[in-house]
Parts: C-alpha cells; sequence; structure tokens
C-alpha cells in the first residue's frame, strides 16, 4: 500500500521527499503504463495550484506525441512534433517553462483554463520517448525551482520506462 508523505515547505526538499517517493511506487515494476500513470498521480498529489499532469508518449510512424496517463480533464489526443508547448519541447528535446501560455506562438489550447505551462521531454539513450506536461490555471505558476526538480523525477521515471 502507499501513502503520501506530507512535504515540507521547503520546495527543494518536498521534491527530494516526492523524488523518493517515486523511486518506491517504481521499484520492482516495469510496465510503462503503469508506471507513467502512478507517476502523474503522484505529482497531481503533490503539485499544487495545478489543472492538468499528464504524459503524451512519442510515435515515431506519425512523427507525433500520443496522449498517454494523466490526471485531470480530457485532452489533445495527438501533438505534432514542433507543435505548441509539448511538441516544441518533444522536438528541441529541452525543457520549456512558459509563464503565459497566450503568448506562446502557437500554443494549443485544450483547457481553456489553462494560463501557465511546463513541459519535460522524456528522453532515453538518446532517443525521445515522449514529454511530461504540467499546466496551471495561474500565470507564472512554474519556476526554476519546478524546472530542475522535475528533470531529477523525470530522470528517475525513466528508469523504469
Amino acid at each position: 500500500m502507499f501513502s503520501v508523505q506530507q512535504y515540507s515547505t521547503d520546495r527543494n526538499k518536498a521534491y527530494d521527499l516526492l523524488c523518493k517517493q517515486l523511486s518506491a511506487l517504481l521499484a520492482g515494476e516495469t510496465n510503462a503504463t503503469a508506471n507513467l500513470a502512478n507517476a502523474s498521480a503522484l505529482l497531481n498529489q503533490f503539485l499544487d495550484r495545478v489543472n492538468w499532469v499528464g504524459f503524451y508518449t512519442f510515435e515515431e510512424e506519425s512523427n507525433q506525441l500520443v496522449l498517454g496517463p494523466f490526471q485531470g480533464l480530457p485532452a489533445c489526443v495527438r501533438i505534432p512534433l514542433g507543435k505548441g508547448v509539448c511538441g516544441t519541447s518533444a522536438q528541441n528535446q529541452e525543457t520549456l517553462v512558459v509563464k503565459d501560455v497566450h503568448e506562446f506562438p502557437g500554443h494549443i489550447a485544450c483547457d481553456a483554463a489553462s494560463q501557465s505551462e511546463i513541459v519535460v521531454p522524456l528522453v532515453k539513450n538518446g532517443k525521445l520517448l515522449g514529454v511530461l506536461d504540467i499546466d496551471s490555471p495561474e500565470k507564472e505558476r512554474f519556476d526554476e525551482v519546478d524546472r530542475e526538480n522535475l528533470e531529477k523525477f523525470t530522470n528517475i521515471l525513466l528508469q523504469h520506462i
């Protein structure tokens, strides 16, 4: 059985605990879908002021991101590489922190309530596997602390998918 521990008010310490919980949650499991689902649920429980947390997986045949496990309202199913925040992050294989999605050229609005976004690419052995996408109904919700720690989180996750 899994139980969420209380997080510290120090954001880096809280993220450290989150990463330890992720490692424990994924230990011994090799199914990518199950691990992505549990990772999105854990993040949704941990993060405040967010309205969507989930994954898009990369489909080589179509050169698109395809909706994977998530927490939140129904979402866009397919995103071409280079389109929107997710597609741009995936194509460039770099984390994007967008303080105001309405100022991002080509932003794809799946949820009208979303105001800011962070997208972390999932790259293993140089190969794009997908992205972690997190939206917030607040502008400027995500910062450098989130970026650094969510990259650590996804590095742990990549060991299990």
